[in-house]
């Protein structure tokens, strides 16, 4: 029998940065409501309006390339309403994340720390998130019984391969915590985060039953081109990081290493695109249409089945739908 083993509280500098922009941004609303009560109602009203909306045009433009981007695939047959009602999913989503649970709720339900039946989940957030990006999805653990552990992937601008030990660190936490092999569950970046986990030992890939990942850019994403820090370079389309990476995943697992994969990707994913950058071959790739980057994450299809799967950890995952 495992012993309970406490989690100590982990460290998330993100969290200290995203306060200061929030605090931030109130200042800057207080400072607006003083330009008004001194007769400047449009420079009050400019200033709020970036405030408060500035996000939503930063979101229009990401949205804007990936539908020019995507019409070059095959099977492009997303609609301008589709692109518009993706957008107001995330316009609403991204505030709730960013600006309330990631800089003050990151804290909220710690790991899990006595054993439960069944197979634990390690659960790993993308870029410039930490863990209380999957604040629903712990809820939902919490309720069926399902023990968890999270990280906070840091340095937030670091090389992926650095997040390896964090990821080794939470899976033989997840190991304590089940009396089944882990399921890993990843969003955006965290998915390559776990693959370079799994490429960092051959004999990984047998601690862990399957790995879910959520909008994962796998073969990199358009957007890529444009960052300078390290991770956001990895994620570039075919860049030398992610093609040594599929180097070593034939080596070490054959010509089918992502068989333990499930993919969920979308048609209108404002941060990872082309659509199919977020599949791999040979994988469970699940589409679901009209969704965006974080909205994925929490979108209806995507947790139920997740967890569904989640409570029959062991069996395999089904209903291929390779692109």
């Amino acid at each position: 029998m495992h012993e309970a083993m406490p989690h100590p509280t982990p460290r998330s500098v993100l969290a200290d940065l995203q306060r200061m922009l929030v605090i931030g941004g109130v200042l800057a609303l207080l400072g607006a409501a003083v330009l008004w009560g001194k007769g400047h109602p449009v420079a009050a009203l400019l200033v709020a309006i970036v405030v408060l909306f500035g996000y939503a045009g930063a979101l229009g433009l990401e949205f804007a390339l990936a539908a020019w981007v995507n019409r070059r695939e095959a099977a492009a047959t997303t609609t301008l309403g589709a692109w518009w009602r993706a957008w107001w999913r995330e316009v609403r989503v991204a505030p709730q994340v960013f600006a309330w649970r990631q800089p003050f709720r990151w804290q909220a339900l710690p790991d899990s720390e006595a054993p439960l039946k069944g197979a634990a989940v390690v659960l790993v957030h993308g870029f410039v998130c930490n863990r209380g990006f999957w604040l629903p999805w712990l809820r939902a653990l919490r309720e069926r019984g399902t023990a968890y552990a999270t990280v906070n992937l840091e340095p937030v601008f670091g090389s992926i391969d650095a997040y390896v030990p964090q990821v080794e660190a939470a899976i033989r936490r997840a190991e304590r915590l089940g009396d089944e092999k882990p399921v890993l569950v990843c969003h955006s970046m965290g998915g390559l985060a776990a693959r370079a986990w799994l490429a960092a030992d051959p004999r990984n890939a047998e601690r862990v039953q399957w790995l879910i990942t959520i909008g994962s850019p796998h073969r990199g994403t358009w957007i890529g081109r444009f960052s300078r820090v390290a991770n956001g370079r990895q994620m570039r389309v075919d860049c030398d990081w992610l093609c040594q990476l599929a180097v070593r995943e034939r080596e070490q697992r054959g010509d089918s290493p992502y068989a333990q994969f499930v993919c969920w990707y979308a048609d209108t994913d404002n941060i990872v695109f082309p659509a199919s950058t977020a599949t791999l071959p040979g994988a469970d790739n699940r589409l679901v249409p009209g969704a965006a980057h974080v909205d994925l994450a929490f979108h209806p299809k995507v947790m139920g089945e997740s967890l569904a799967m989640l409570a029959s950890a062991g069996s395999s995952p089904s209903e291929r739908t390779d692109p």
